[in-house]
């Protein structure tokens, strides 16, 4: 049995370009382990931006055929999308190579640090890189493992969602969609908020619980937010962005300036290249954490005023004939509702597009998607859908995307289907205006990189205003 990352050194990353699978198998190539991994998305003749990134690490990849695993393979790792079926599976199972998910795996290294363990069903990815961005400013040289890539680390050539610190703080991103946060015991827990997601709210404040009572030291929640409020430890170790809360931290004073925001913690004066009431609730967060750890709120915010942003999370693509391009991971009913908000203080138009992902999310979901879309639309906004991202398997195709359109032409909003997201530019774009923004919004697709690139290449086609 494996209980340590001291007990293998040649360990293989069944599926290894996945966000969650790639940042762990970064960090142990970082540690010194001997690393290698195959996926789906390895094909021969084709270009591969995370494998050459991984390949460039020192990280060998294969094809997902079997052939990476051999008899010195000292453990095989899956994620939860991976089924026994698949081949390596079987052969890793014939060869008796003990097989861990990677959940497991993360738990593992987490036991080997200090490690800051940040959960909720929104911000955990935003909320990581600016806490890593204000230790790492603080010189505590911190890890990181996450969901998305910093910027700042991108620029490196990585992929930017894993880092070996030499001091001894790790922050990871705890997931609580397949359950795997309840492996973990960190030091310290930092709960942003509980929302509908992948699971009813009864299965995640269960889930949230077990987070909470695993965690050995500090408990941080958000006192704003109804449900985390209740798993709260000590309020004056919380944060809220509510004037009138009680806890030890509160944002006031929020502004937003086109592509910045600006607000106060406690009195400190803070100002970030980013959009969005959202982003100030996920710094006060980050910040609430690190001056728990002795970071000086002024040394916080001198910190975030370099944040530079994480992949696809409100990435800015930029501005072509007056119209604002913006990529973002937003995929469920909260959080597209808030990527919408965040970027109305941007231009007087939002033309939104999203594309569901799942066929069983979508179905558990659609109420609150269409009624959380609604909410938040102006008059002139407008939200269009392409259909559902399938990804493969046995999934029941007896939910559509223009069903949810539908449901939002009831409601008496701007609403637009278009089958096939190849065909929403040139649909769309008597639709723009010379201020508008153009918001994309998924998950889970890996070629969504992709398309915004496609989009933002034509975008100023065939434009021109009076």
């Amino acid at each position: 049995m494996v209980s340590s990352i001291s007990h293998f050194r040649k360990v293989f990353f069944i599926g290894i370009a996945g966000t969650g699978m790639s940042a762990v198998a970064q960090y142990l190539a970082g540690i010194g382990k001997m690393v290698s991994g195959s996926d789906r998305y390895f094909v021969p003749g084709l270009v591969n931006e995370t494998k050459d990134k991984l390949t460039a690490m020192g990280i060998q990849c294969f094809e997902q055929n079997g052939e990476g695993i051999t008899n010195n393979t000292d453990l095989v790792v899956v994620s939860t999308a991976i089924e026994d079926t698949v081949p390596e599976v079987q052969k890793a199972r014939l060869l008796n190579i003990p097989i861990i998910k990677r959940s497991e795996l993360l738990a593992l290294i987490a036991n080997s640090k200090q490690t800051i363990a940040v959960g909720g069903t929104s911000g955990k990815s935003t909320t990581s890189a600016m806490l890593y961005d204000i230790l790492q400013y603080a010189g505590l040289e911190p890890g990181i493992i996450s969901g998305a890539g910093l910027v700042s680390l991108i620029k490196e050539e990585k992929i930017g969602n894993a880092k070996v610190g030499k001091g001894e703080l790790l922050v990871i991103e705890a997931d609580e969609s397949d359950g795997s946060i309840v492996h973990y015991r960190p030091e310290i827990g930092l709960l942003l908020n509980i929302d509908k997601d992948h699971q009813e709210i009864d299965e995640l404040v269960q889930i949230f619980i077990t987070f909470k009572n695993n965690t050995k030291k500090l408990f941080v929640v958000n006192q704003s937010h109804s449900l985390a409020k209740k798993l709260s430890q000590h309020t004056s170790q919380d944060f809220s962005v509510d004037e009138k809360s009680a806890a030890g931290y509160v944002a006031t004073d929020f502004k937003q300036s086109g592509l910045s925001i600006s607000f106060k913690i406690n009195g400190t004066g803070f100002m970030l290249k980013t959009v969005g009431r959202h982003n100030m609730e996920n710094a006060l967060a980050a910040s609430t954490v690190a001056n728990q750890l002795g970071v000086s709120l002024s040394i916080c915010s001198e910190a975030l005023q370099h944040y530079e942003g994480i992949y696809r999370r409100h990435q800015i693509i930029g501005n072509k004939s007056g119209i604002w391009l913006i990529d973002d991971y937003a995929h469920n009913p909260a959080k597209c509702a808030a990527s919408i908000e965040a970027c109305q203080a941007i231009a007087p138009k939002v033309i939104a597009w999203f594309q569901p992902h799942g066929y069983g999310p979508t179905r558990f979901l659609r109420n609150d998607f269409v009624h959380e879309i609604a909410r938040v639309l102006r008059t002139e906004d407008e939200i269009w859908m392409s259909e559902i991202f399938y990804a493969g398997g046995t999934a029941v195709k007896d939910i559509s995307a223009n069903d949810l359109i539908d449901d939002l032409k009831k409601m008496n909003k701007a609403a637009f289907f278009v089958e096939d997201r190849n065909d929403f530019l040139k649909t769309a774009r008597s639709h723009f205006t010379d201020h508008c923004v153009v918001l994309l919004m998924g998950a889970r697709d890996p070629s969504l990189e992709k398309f915004a690139k496609e989009v933002w290449e034509h975008l100023g086609e065939q434009i021109n205003w009076p």
